[in-house]
């Protein structure tokens, strides 16, 4: 049994994103402008943490960057009150799906969103 347990957390990002990163832009054709450019990830820490981690480009100690380009480009802040209803998950492919399943979710109500 995995001694982890795994949050699923969401950032917002500027809306420069939707405009700057083609990629972004063509992962969400849904996106009509009006509502937030969010980024959602799962991690093992605390969404504080990992917030930080991406922010300053993390790397582990081999020296791989364990950080989104996109957040630590366009992160703005934390938005708990899309992520905090969502309990800790026990194993990593749960998190992984669950992951997926809110940014579907979260683009199906119109957000622009980037997970991984």
């Amino acid at each position: 049994m995995s001694k982890h347990q795994y949050r699923i957390y969401v950032v917002e990002l500027s809306k420069r994103v939707y405009t700057e990163n083609h990629r972004f832009r063509a992962a969400n054709p849904q996106f009509n402008g009006v509502l937030e450019c969010l980024y959602v990830g799962m991690t093992s820490k605390t969404p504080k943490e990992r917030f930080l981690q991406h922010k300053t480009g993390y790397r582990n100690k081999k020296g791989h960057k364990l950080s989104s380009n996109i957040v630590e480009k366009y992160g703005s802040y934390l938005r708990p009150s899309l992520y905090n209803h969502i309990p800790p998950l026990t194993t990593r492919a749960q998190a992984l799906k669950m992951e997926e399943k809110v940014a579907l979710e979260l683009r199906r109500q119109r957000y622009a969103v980037w997970y991984n």
